[in-house]
């Protein structure tokens, strides 16, 4: 065997310098491409307008994030994601890639925040809901008096009615961080008007309403009458035929609505006596505007009530109701389920 010239061995040694420059590089990529980066608990980053590839990285790693800066580059590079990664904040969870981070980033699935909105809730107990949430820029109650400020801003807007109580859309919605309040009630406000335009098109025949308003603050009322819903659409004919009959309606709901913060809990003789917008058990018809916001369920059952006979209800105590075609048997039915338990 012949020895090795000096060239050959140059050459050898050349080879294998690439091969192991190869091998590097390629563990290197393999590395990037596939080892997690996100250990322990999710981390939450925020991209900022204006924030430079770099600025980003720095924020990876000042939460731990184990982004290796020359691969993560590179990576980004080779998928001409350097100028697409979007704003927002983005929750990582453990196990994410490199790769899988700037998949994230350059498609804008960022951390989504919820509020919900139950049913038979008033304004006042949403704007208070609204408020406690951090993920929510808040421009109401930056105002004095929020709830009045509100009302204000509501009115000048130039939507009908002037006043927003009731038409909000109780539902669940997701919101990025820094929403404002404003952008959220106007989805549930939106929300309101397809759902009861909707519900109004599709209404039985000889209601006594003749707006889908006057619908909205009947629908109200039934949703803080009963939470069991197989009893909404009586509970509605209830109250459809005390109308037709030009009865009043003598719900306590509305009472209460009408006493505001005086409310403590019971509802005096003295209380049904005195006279407000609200109190049903001395104006005729309908309030002035809702009590609450209703669900697509109350709404539906006012448009379509229980086609009885019952002008009265009386609560039995467990959530139900027990209904009475005449008075004789309704002040039965109190005595049975009210006076019996005082």
């Amino acid at each position: 065997m012949r020895p090795l010239t000096a060239p050959n061995k140059i050459a050898i040694a050349g080879l294998t310098v690439v091969m192991l420059v190869s091998g590097w590089i390629w563990w290197g990529v393999q590395n990037a491409l596939q080892v997690p980066v996100v250990f322990g608990n999710p981390v939450l980053i925020e991209i900022n307008r204006g924030d430079s590839f770099n600025q980003i990285t720095d924020k990876l790693l000042a939460q731990n994030v184990a982004v290796k800066p020359f691969w993560f580059k590179a990576i980004a590079v080779l998928n001409r994601a350097v100028k697409k990664l979007k704003t927002g904040e983005y929750e990582l969870a453990p196990g994410l890639t490199q790769p899988e981070i700037l998949a994230l980033f350059v498609q804008g699935k960022t951390k989504k925040y919820a509020i919900t909105i139950p049913e038979g809730w008033n304004l006042r107990e949403l704007l208070g809901d609204l408020g406690k949430s951090p993920a929510i820029t808040h421009t109401i109650h930056s105002e004095a008096g929020t709830e009045t400020a509100f009302l204000g801003r509501f009115c000048e807007s130039g939507l009908e009615p002037c006043n927003p109580e009731g038409m909000f859309f109780p539902d669940t919605y997701f919101f990025e961080k820094h929403t404002t309040d404003i952008a959220l009630l106007k989805r549930a406000y939106d929300k309101m008007q397809l759902v009861l335009q909707q519900e109004w098109q599709q209404k039985a025949d000889f209601l006594p309403f003749k707006t889908p308003y006057e619908a909205l603050i009947m629908a109200s009322i039934v949703e803080k009458e009963t939470g069991v819903a197989a009893e909404r659409p009586m509970i509605a004919g209830v109250f459809v035929r005390r109308l037709q009959a030009g009865m009043l309606l003598q719900t306590d709901p509305t009472v209460i609505y009408g006493m505001g913060e005086s409310y403590l809990g019971n509802i005096s003789h003295k209380d049904l006596r005195t006279a407000t917008a609200y109190n049903t058990y001395i104006i005729k018809g309908l309030p002035p505007t809702p009590i609450a916001m209703p669900g697509r369920e109350a709404i539906k059952a006012v448009l379509h009530p229980d086609s009885g006979n019952a002008l009265y209800f009386v609560a039995r105590g467990d959530g139900t109701h027990v209904f009475s075609a005449t008075l004789k048997d309704h002040n039965l039915a109190v005595d049975s389920f009210q006076r019996k338990s005082k």
